[in-house]
Parts: structure tokens; sequence; C-alpha cells
């Protein structure tokens, strides 16, 4: 449980450093991004006005289009393509470029007029259509400067995010085991408290249930006697059970684990519940493939076959349905099912919750704690699987074990 809590703990703070860094990182490339298709677009903005001021003669882009720098003229490299009103190209102004022919100009031109956009990139240029008095003027701007500085600093951002998500990590790893020691301190004090208050009622439950049997000798009929011994039974099946939650909250509950027959052992259990079930007038089937085999501790699983059996058998309705199925998909896996009626199926997921009980009038006829599905889960959880609860409507209920 420690351990599952400590990579709880440094997934979560990295799950929120990862989101941070994420964030920074969409924030400072889009915030490039725009600022260089802005820059783009304005310059696309001067180029379209200039050459539809000259359609067919040769452009001068100095001037009054670009009075911010003389040396604009000369790091300007963009074409423009003229268009009739059916897309066909009649003009190519290839002035201001040499890294491509006017057939591929105007083939550029074409495919832009086939999309929808009226700007974006193609083929290292930015573009912009603009309506003319002709058709319609395609310009072109060079942008491989732009978009390979862009994907400059994609590379360079991802790959300090990278190096600093690793960082992170390592120190989160790290310091993880001091952030949760607080933590750890008190699951600790927990454990002790209740394995010392387990072993201090142990005494004075002996003996009050010692000396019930005594005076039920006497008083066979007495119902206070009766009342005495149920209870003290009770207390003990608790206590019982506590020490056994504290245990599966250890670091190996298991230390001796080992390979087993699961088929075998989930057999030795049903026979007697089979039996217990027919009494209580239940109809009750099975169906458990042979030759599965599990590593893990057997009693433990046995015992938590048999909280879901018993529980099956306590809480089914009268002359109601049970069926255990045990099979083997990719992991071994258990089934049980049962027909009831549950009054609040929305609730079900709570029945692993210590102490929790959806009928408490119905639970103190049968006795139980509220503490053996919790069992049941810390065990499951301890040889590395999962237990899930299901129902069709309130009307059945079905427990899944994957091992």
């Amino acid at each position: 449980m420690l351990k599952k809590m400590r990579w709880r703990f440094i997934g979560a703070a990295m799950a929120a450093f990862l989101a941070v860094v994420l964030a920074l990182l969409c924030t400072i490339n889009l915030w490039n991004y725009q600022i260089n298709t802005r820059q783009q677009d304005a310059t696309l903005k001067l180029l379209v006005e200039l050459d539809q001021r000259f359609p067919t003669g040769n452009l001068n882009i100095s001037g009054s289009f670009f009075d911010s720098s003389v040396e604009m003229r000369y790091m300007t490299r963009f074409f423009s393509a003229h268009c009739d009103e059916d897309g066909n190209v009649f003009h190519v102004n290839m002035q201001y470029i040499a890294s491509i022919s006017s057939r591929q100009a105007a083939e550029y031109a074409q495919h832009v007029l086939s999309g929808r956009s009226r700007s974006g990139y193609y083929r290292g240029f930015r573009y912009r259509v603009a309506d003319s008095e002709w058709g319609s003027t395609v310009v072109f701007l060079n942008a491989e400067r732009e978009l390979q500085s862009m994907r400059s600093l994609l590379l360079v951002s991802g790959m300090v995010a990278l190096a600093s998500s690793l960082a992170a990590f390592i120190l989160v790893v790290l310091f993880s085991n001091r952030a949760i020691a607080p933590y750890i301190r008190n699951i600790e004090a927990q454990k002790r408290f209740i394995t010392d208050t387990s072993h201090e009622l142990k005494t004075p439950l002996t003996a009050i249930s010692t000396s019930a049997d005594i005076l039920a000798m006497d008083l066979e009929e007495n119902e206070w006697v009766q009342n005495i011994q149920q209870q003290s039974a009770r207390l003990a099946r608790l206590v019982a059970n506590l020490v056994t939650l504290s245990r599966l909250d250890e670091e190996r509950p298991f230390p001796e684990a080992a390979d087993f027959s699961l088929s075998e052992a989930v057999w030795e259990i049903s026979e007697p519940m089979a039996s217990l079930a027919g009494a209580k007038g239940k109809q009750y089937t099975q169906q458990i493939k042979e030759g599965i085999v599990l590593h893990g501790d057997r009693s433990a699983v046995q015992q938590v076959v048999s909280i879901l059996l018993d529980n099956a058998i306590k809480y089914s309705d009268e002359g109601g349905r049970i069926h255990l199925e045990v099979s083997r998909q990719k992991r071994p896996q258990i089934r049980v099912y049962n027909t009831c009626t549950l009054s609040d199926p929305k609730e079900i997921n709570r029945l692993f919750d210590r102490f929790y009980r959806p009928d408490e009038s119905r639970s103190k006829k049968t006795g139980g704690t509220g503490l053996g599905l919790s069992i049941a889960k810390a065990t499951v959880e301890a040889h590395g699987g999962k237990i899930s609860v299901s129902s069709n409507g309130g009307r059945d209920i079905t427990f899944t074990v994957v091992l």
C-alpha cells in the first residue's frame, strides 16, 4: 500500500509539472507562430496592393511600401499569379523569385485556388488570395526562414521541456519518501493501534465468551446469555477482520506466496458453500475450469472466494440463483453472481468501503461486520489483481475478480 501511495504521489506531482510545462510549451510556440504569421500577413497585404497597382509591369518594392528598411527589398522574395474568374492563370510575376519556374508558380496558384482558404502556408510560402477586377490575385511570400525558425524553437523548447521533465522526475522520486513520511507515520501508528488494541481485546473477549458458555450450560434457554454469546462472537470476528486488514496494508502481506492450483483451491471452498446454499433453499450452480495455476497465497485467495459466496448466500433472494465461475482468458478470473434486490444500484461501488452496509437491518440479522468485501478487495489488490462489481438494474449483482 505504501509503495502504491508513493507512486501515486510521484504520478500526481509529475502530472501537475507536465501540465505546466505543456502549457508553457504551447503558449511560447503559439505566440511565436502568431507573431511570425502576423508579420508575414502584413507584408503580403502591402505586396497585394503593390501588385494590383502594377498588375503587368515591373514591380518596385522600394519607396513608400517599405520605408522601414532599405534592405527589405532584398530580403523579401515573392511572386504573384493573376487568374481569371475561372481560375486559369494568365500572368505570373517572377521578378522577385528565382527558386521556382513560371510553370511551378502557376501550379501553386491553381492549387491554392482549388481550396477555400484565403491565406495559409504552401510549399514554404505564405500566400494570400485577393479579389481583383479580372478575377483574383495570389501572392506567395517566401517564408522558409520563418518556418525554419518556428521549427527550431519548437524543437529546442521541446528538448528543454523533456530534459526538465526528466530532471523533475528524478527529483520527485528522490524526495518522494520524505514528502509522504508524515502519511507513513500515521499509517504505521494506525496499524500499531489496531494490532495493540486487538491483543488487548482478545483477553477480555475470551473471558466473556468462556463465562457465557459456562452460564449457558445452566441456563440453556436464557436469551441474555445467548445474546452475550452472539455479540462476543461478533466482536471477536470484528477484531480478527481488523487485524487482517492491517496485515494486508503491509509491504509484503504474503511472504510465502507460491504457485498453486486455483481450480482445486476454489473447489475446496465451493463444495461446503454449495451444501449451505442448498440448505437455505438457494439454486446454486458452478463452472470451474480445470488446470488454472496462480502465484500467490492459497488460503488468502480461498478467503476471497469464501467471502463472495457467503455474501451471495446471505443476501440473495429466497429461492434465488447463485452462480460461481472460474475461467481464464488473458488472466485468471473468478465471477460470483446472485439474484437480489438492491435498494440503490448506484451505490454498489461503495460495497468495498470499510463498515459500509447498504441494509443495516438485514446486516444485523446476518451478523455482518461490513469488512468482508474490504478484505476481499485488499487481498485481490495485494495479488496484483482487480475486483469489480456490477448490477443489472438492481435485480442481481456480479462480483468479478481478475488475478
